[in-house]
């Protein structure tokens, strides 16, 4: 999951001011870590814990509540309701990660991906969102080329990942949507050489940045293994103590091999 966190911070600062090229630092002064992190932590704690999903996202955005998050996810947690909101938002994507790396058999993976987003995103589209980058990295993690998991994501999801990145680019905007940039996340992952170089192609495309970044580096953490140390370093720098404390206790249970 802190691959997830890392194209967060790292994505942060183009979200606004997307950039349409590889060659960019990777560390801006101004890197911050988004709602993305924020509910990423959330949703491993909760797998931590064994809490509800809905306990822990309101917990979190209560600890951290100036952190972007959407209109809608704002008026559900900060309201004393637990009912959905019908979102189709690529949210239940980007806090998904966890579930990728901490559950044994992609039966379960999918369930719990499912239960994670439709506490809020209960629709088709996002529910489909999450159990695909859940699905992409729990296949990345247990061995599965890259050929397979991008069968596997296509056959089950019907999302087309044929598009090369090189092409995406010179048109790909905006769009918060799961169907508007799960699969661009992926394809980054897919074209990639190594970690940095799967958050360097997502940030790439433009759009919404930090959430592309943040999903393709869950999956490229998943199946490269290794990041590099400065990366983590980095990471680590930004978060606070409370945000590490989690992501130290999920990644020594899930993350070790």
């Amino acid at each position: 999951m802190i691959g997830a966190i890392a194209g967060d911070i790292i994505g942060s600062v183009y979200e606004g001011h997307n950039i349409k090229r590889m060659d960019f630092p990777l560390f801006d002064p101004h890197c911050y870590f988004t709602d993305d992190t924020v509910l990423t932590v959330a949703v491993a704690d909760a797998v931590l814990t064994r809490s509800s999903y809905v306990k822990k996202l309101r917990e979190y955005f209560q600890l951290y509540p100036e952190c972007g998050y959407g209109p809608g996810f704002r008026k559900w947690a900060a309201s004393g309701s637990d009912k959905p909101y019908f979102s189709t938002g690529n949210g239940s994507a980007m806090r998904v990660s966890p579930i990728g790396f901490a559950f044994d058999t992609l039966e379960k993976v999918l369930e719990e991906a499912k239960k994670s987003a439709e506490v809020t995103h209960n629709t088709e589209e996002a529910i489909k969102g999450a159990q695909a980058v859940s699905a992409a990295i729990f296949l990345a993690r247990t061995g599965q080329s890259k050929r397979g998991i991008k069968k596997y994501i296509e056959d089950t999801f019907h999302y087309d990942l044929s598009e090369p990145l090189d092409q995406i680019r010179t048109y790909y905007q905006f769009d918060a949507t799961c169907n508007g940039s799960v699969p661009q996340a992926i394809i980054s992952f897919l074209e990639s050489e190594n970690f940095e170089d799967a958050i360097r192609k997502a940030i790439s495309i433009g759009g919404d940045s930090d959430t592309i970044a943040c999903i393709a580096g869950g999956i490229a953490q998943a199946f490269y293994r290794e990041m590099p140390d400065l990366i983590i370093k980095k990471v680590k720098a930004v978060l606070d103590q409370r945000l590490n404390a989690i992501v130290s206790e999920f990644m020594a249970r899930y993350c070790s091999d």
